[in-house]
């Protein structure tokens, strides 16, 4: 314990908030604004620099389409959600399924475990999915309609208010 109050309290330190902050700052680390995509590439020479920016081989880096929606230089890369990959490999982060400094797609958020997977197999194709679920709906539709004549109530008797001149329940002896 005592060793470790000596690396504390010592002019310099290992242990020093400057000492760590100047080890940060020196080291490279990369911030958020090293990936604010830039403008689209428009010649080799930026787009070489794109590539590099964000970390992939010059051959494979490919802009998204510049459609006027501001993704810039970001790279294209193909729809994979997180529950298509392997939950068995060594992730830097399992909760996502990505490593450390791999550029992530620009629907990221959308790709999750829990949510759309565009690289899941079904089974059966999104034209019979529209076809079982339009089917479905017109027979509640058509049941709905169907039924809608013979109304569903609850048996009730009438309401026993006490009135003068009405006697519900007497309370005699039989």
């Amino acid at each position: 314990m005592a060793f470790l109050r000596h690396l504390v309290t010592r002019k310099v330190g290992v242990l020093q908030p400057t000492f760590l902050y100047n080890s940060a700052r020196q080291a490279g680390i990369q911030y958020m604004d090293d990936f604010i995509p830039g403008p689209y590439p428009k010649t080799e020479k930026e787009r070489l620099a794109a590539a590099k920016k964000y970390g992939l081989l010059p051959h494979e880096y490919k802009p998204v389409a510049d459609d006027g929606w501001g993704k810039g230089d970001y790279p294209h890369l193909p729809d994979i959600g997180a529950d298509s990959k392997d939950p068995n490999y060594p992730w830097d982060y399992p909760e996502f399924r990505i490593n450390y400094g791999e550029p992530l797609h620009h629907n990221f958020e959308i790709y999750g475990e829990d949510r759309l997977d565009p690289a899941k197999d079904w089974g059966i194709s999104k034209t019979d999915m529209v076809k079982y679920f339009v089917v479905t709906m017109a027979l509640a539709a058509a049941i709905a309609l169907l039924a809608d004549p013979y109304p569903i109530h609850r048996p009730v008797c009438e309401k026993q208010y006490p009135l003068p001149g009405k006697v519900h329940y007497s309370f005699e002896r039989p």
